[in-house]
């Protein structure tokens, strides 16, 4: 069964097995990797995930918004990822939203991501927030799909700096029940 568990060290040739799946120049949303971010070597991974531990327990820095990651692992397999932003600054509010996630290629199609997404608007909850932004590329029909179950409202297709993206909306209300996906 999957689970949704912080960034751990202990992963290190598991998440590379992920990343490497991926391929060149693909970005995996929900794990908050940044160019400069080195997680080849065990040293510059574990400083990565120093990194992704910290902006959720603590003041981000000038710029920054607080945020907590979650791996989507099933057993010592690490299928995707998934962000919660605390907060929308201008960037987030354009661009990205509350929540980002990606789910490995080979783990799709399985009700991971309509899974992890449920679990973290329960993490929204708990923080507070009353409706959260999540936005996707306009031709992402399997994200789009994914918000939507978990009640997202298309609130507009826009243009950013990234390309098209859909918009959507969700109001938080008490946690629902969500089976895991089998």
């Amino acid at each position: 069964m999957p689970a949704l568990i912080a960034p751990t060290v202990r992963l290190h040739s598991a998440w590379l097995a992920a990343h490497r799946e991926w391929g060149p120049g693909r970005h995996e949303d929900g794990f908050g990797l940044r160019p400069a971010d080195e997680v080849v070597t065990p040293g510059g991974f574990a400083a990565w995930v120093g990194r992704l531990t910290d902006e959720a327990d603590r003041t981000p820095e000038p710029g920054g918004v607080r945020c907590t990651y979650r791996w989507i692992v099933e057993g010592e397999t690490v299928l995707g990822g998934i962000a919660l932003r605390h907060e929308l600054d201008d960037f987030l509010l354009r661009v990205a939203g509350h929540i980002g996630y990606g789910i490995r290629p080979s783990a799709r199609r399985r009700g991971l991501a309509t899974w992890a997404l449920g679990r973290m608007l329960d993490e929204a909850r708990g923080l507070g927030l009353e409706r959260v932004l999540l936005v996707c590329a306009e031709g992402n029909t399997a994200s789009a799909r994914t918000i939507e179950r978990q009640g997202g409202v298309l609130e507009a297709i826009r243009d950013t700096e990234l390309g098209a993206a859909r918009r959507y909306w969700i109001a938080l209300r008490a946690p629902l029940t969500r089976p895991h996906p089998g």
